[in-house]
Formats: C-alpha cells, sequence, structure tokens
C-alpha cells in the first residue's frame, strides 16, 4: 500500500492491484485480411467425382482473344506484336514471316483529346490499332443524330473489313483521351498479296463470302412460316471435337506448430485450432482471388472479346452499367467490383439524381442496379501509379449449371476434409519437436458458355465532385 493510500484512508484493494488476479476476457486471434469473399459465397458450386470437369459446347468458331498486342520497344516506340495480328481474320494462316513484315510496316501517331483518327464515308486506305488510350466510334444514326456505336480501347482494331476490301468506312473514331495510334497503309497489304499466294487466296475468299466475325456456333438449319410440301431442310448438331476440361486447381501450404506451444498454452483459445483457422481463411483468400486473375481459368482471362465494354469517360456511369446488361442480358446474377468502383458508381448516381436502390444479402446492404446487386471484391486489383488508384474492372455474370452460367468446382470429397474442398492433413511431428500440418483447398471456376459473363475494363475510381 502506498503512502498516499495510507493517507487518505484506503479501506479496499485497489483495481489496479485486483486486476492483476483477475481472469482476462481475451478474443480468438484476429486478421485484417479476411474479407467477406462474396465470390465464394454467390457462386453455385459443383461438386465433382472427378478431377476434371469438362465443359461441353455446340461447334463454334473462337480466333483469340479479339486484340491486337503492343509493346514498346527500346527507342520508347509502340510496335504490333506480329503474332497477335492472326486476330484478323484473313491474316490467320499466315506464315510469321509475312506477320512479321507487315507488323514492321506500321506507323505511329499521337492523337489529342477530341481528334478525329479515321473519319466516316473516306476510303479506308488504313488499319489503325490502339495502342494506348480510348476512342468513341460514332456514326449518324437512321434519323440523323449522333449515334455512339462503340468504345475502343487497347489493343482494339478496325476497320480490318473496310482495310481489306478497299471500302469507305461508315463510322467516324474521335480519341476520348490522348491515343497511340498505330496505322498499316492498304499499299502494303497489296504488294504483300501479290507477292504471298496464301495472302491473295485469304483476301479473295474474305472478299467473296464476307466472312467478318471471328466467333460464332455453326447454325441449326430449318424452316418456318410455310405451308404446302415443302421439302424440309435436314440438320444436325454439331459439337466441339475437342472440349474445354477444367481440372481442379490448388492453394496448399505446410503449417507449423511447436509441441511446447501446443501443449502448454492452450488455455483458454487451442492454439493448433487458432493457427488453423487463421490459414485456412489466407487459403481461402487466395482461392478467390485465383478464381479470377489466374491466367489459364480466371474469370477475368475468359471473358470473350464480344463480351467486353469500355466506359465512355472513365467512371463507371449507369450508361455503362446498362451496356453490360445487354451482354448478360439472360438471368444477370450479380455485378463483382472493387469497394472503390462501387463506391464511384454511387458517385455518379448521385450527380445524376438516380440514387441505385438498395438489397440486402448476406446480412448486408448492398447497391443495385437494374435490381442486380454489386458485390464488393478487393481481388478485382487497382492498377495504378504512385499514389494515383487506377483503374479496375467490373464483372457482370449468370450463374448455376442449368442456367449455363458460372459455375465454382471442388471436389465432392477429399481425404480429411474440413470444410468443402480443404483438407488438413497431419504430417508428424520432426526432430524439433515441431508438429506439421498439410493444407490443401481444391478449387476452381468455368463459364459454361461465352454470355454468361462480361467486364467492364478501364474503369476509373478517382472522380469525385463538389455539390453546392
Amino acid at each position: 500500500m502506498t503512502t498516499e493510500s495510507v493517507q487518505h484512508g484506503q479501506q479496499s484493494l485497489s483495481t489496479s492491484a485486483a486486476r492483476n488476479l483477475a481472469t482476462t476476457t481475451k478474443t480468438v486471434p484476429q486478421m485484417m485480411g479476411i474479407t467477406p469473399r462474396y465470390l465464394l459465397r454467390a457462386l453455385p458450386w459443383v461438386e465433382l467425382e472427378a478431377a476434371v470437369y469438362r465443359v461441353n459446347r455446340r461447334r463454334h468458331f473462337l480466333l483469340g482473344d479479339g486484340l491486337i498486342a503492343t509493346y514498346t520497344d527500346g527507342d520508347g516506340e509502340a510496335r504490333v506484336i506480329a503474332e497477335d495480328l492472326r486476330e484478323i481474320v484473313f491474316l490467320r494462316d499466315l506464315d510469321s514471316p509475312v506477320l512479321s513484315a507487315l507488323a514492321g510496316g506500321f506507323v505511329q501517331r499521337e492523337v489529342a483529346p477530341g481528334e478525329v483518327i479515321a473519319g466516316a464515308d473516306a476510303p479506308a486506305g488504313q488499319l489503325h490499332v490502339i495502342a494506348f488510350g480510348r476512342a468513341e466510334k460514332r456514326a449518324t444514326g437512321q434519323y440523323g443524330e449522333d449515334a455512339l456505336i462503340g468504345v475502343l480501347g487497347d489493343g482494339d482494331f478496325f476497320d480490318a473489313r473496310a482495310w481489306a476490301r478497299g471500302e469507305t468506312q461508315s463510322y467516324q473514331v474521335k480519341a476520348v483521351t490522348p491515343c497511340t495510334v498505330l496505322s498499316l497503309d492498304h499499299r502494303m497489304l497489296s504488294e504483300l498479296a501479290d507477292q504471298e499466294p496464301v495472302l491473295r487466296a485469304q483476301l479473295d475468299a474474305y472478299a467473296a463470302n464476307g466472312q467478318g466475325p471471328t466467333e460464332r456456333e455453326l447454325p441449326i438449319e430449318m424452316t418456318s412460316g410455310h405451308s404446302g410440301e415443302l421439302d424440309l431442310p435436314q440438320t444436325f448438331v454439331d459439337y466441339e471435337e475437342s472440349p474445354r476440361e477444367y481440372e481442379l486447381s490448388i492453394a496448399q501450404t505446410v503449417l507449423k506448430v511447436h509441441t511446447r506451444v501446443s501443449d502448454i498454452y492452450n488455455s483458454s483459445i487451442d492454439q493448433v485450432q487458432a493457427q488453423l483457422r487463421l490459414t485456412s481463411e489466407a487459403l481461402r483468400e487466395r482461392q478467390e482471388w485465383e478464381m479470377l486473375n489466374n491466367p489459364g481459368y480466371g474469370l477475368l482471362h475468359n471473358v470473350v472479346p464480344s463480351q467486353r465494354v469500355h466506359t465512355r469517360k472513365g467512371a463507371p456511369t449507369p450508361d455503362d452499367l446498362d451496356e453490360l446488361l445487354t451482354r448478360v442480358w439472360k438471368q444477370p446474377a450479380f455485378f463483382l467490383a472493387h469497394p472503390r468502383a462501387i463506391a464511384a458508381f454511387g458517385r455518379e448516381c448521385t450527380r445524376r439524381g438516380v440514387p441505385p436502390q438498395i438489397v440486402e444479402l448476406f446480412g448486408s446492404p448492398f447497391l443495385t442496379w437494374r435490381g442486380v446487386p454489386l458485390l464488393p471484391c478487393d481481388k478485382l486489383d487497382l492498377r495504378g501509379s504512385g499514389s494515383v488508384p487506377g483503374t479496375t474492372n467490373i464483372l457482370l455474370m449468370r450463374v448455376g449449371e442449368a442456367e449455363q452460367g458460372v459455375v465454382g468446382l471442388r471436389p465432392a470429397k477429399v481425404p480429411d476434409e474440413v470444410e468443402p474442398g480443404l483438407s488438413v492433413r497431419a504430417m508428424g511431428v520432426d526432430r524439433q519437436a515441431i508438429t506439421s500440418y498439410l493444407m490443401t483447398s481444391y478449387f476452381s471456376a468455368a463459364a459454361l458458355v461465352d454470355d454468361a459473363i462480361a467486364v467492364l475494363q478501364n474503369v476509373e475510381v478517382a472522380n469525385y465532385y463538389d455539390y453546392s
């Protein structure tokens, strides 16, 4: 007891002294990296008896990702990747040296915002590739109005059809942001065609049959609305000969716990269970990231060209999300977006006086657009430089096997399973008295048909407004 407490006549034990003998109430270990993982919660899961999931489809043609990639050489000049010229239907079967010759003929120019890259109704003497920037394709509508018919971004090209045939281009392309454009003269294409019989044959066939699309299903022939004894068409439904197969992916780690810790430091929290729980959370976080970003099966890398949409102005507007809904209009389930992108969309709605409605899912409120919820996910990266937040993507998907949508894949059962698709296997104690646990998560994701998923690209999240 202190002198001061004696002078004031303390008659009971102080709280500070009593606390040393009291039982402390404590939490389980906390972890800031745990997120709600709404993608894993919202996706329907297909449980596989085998390790492979085969997606059988009608036969269709698909060339590639629909983009011509570029790179910057040692002199700081943008260059076309020659092999990516195969994205153009009449160049797909050319030898690499011919493609390299064409790639070397592209000329770079810088275009300021508002400047016309290519005018309408002029002879299409050049093929243009947008190396960097964003541009709009505009045409005159049926009643004389200005009509926006598309937004172009990095890797997009135009107009291969008019360029190959020497026709006029039916629309105007104007830069929205500063653009780096690579252009190739029709003259070089003609000269190479005179030297290369394969290229000449491809161009002649293209001019004759007008095959422009790079992806489509083979038709099922039929007739309707007829009368009389018409000869009916004969048909069959052809399938892909080599359908895509998804093998279960894996996330794994070995957790180590010293036996001294697990033996004598277990009251009142089980140290082994605490370590296993936090490691399991980290594995699930990695699983969600892989399902979005893995270059093989990740959903962002499996959106076909026709399902990609560029923002018109950068910030995600109601118009942009409406455009996305036109790509996944059959039973859209949810948007998936970075929290910063959802906040940016909310600001755009506020500015236009169209506040989005709120719906409650998983016990939390979510913004919706046209009745479709926007689920937040921090695994959709923000690509920027320095302190600038940069850009991200917004996904829209239809889900479920019955709806030909997006599904998650996991094994029906694995040995030592503690959660669906997650196993914990004891590996024994080593000579340092450390117990090891092998922790494994098995998973994958699949989009059953192309129109099950779409992406809004180059979404800027740093636009703010002052309201007076």
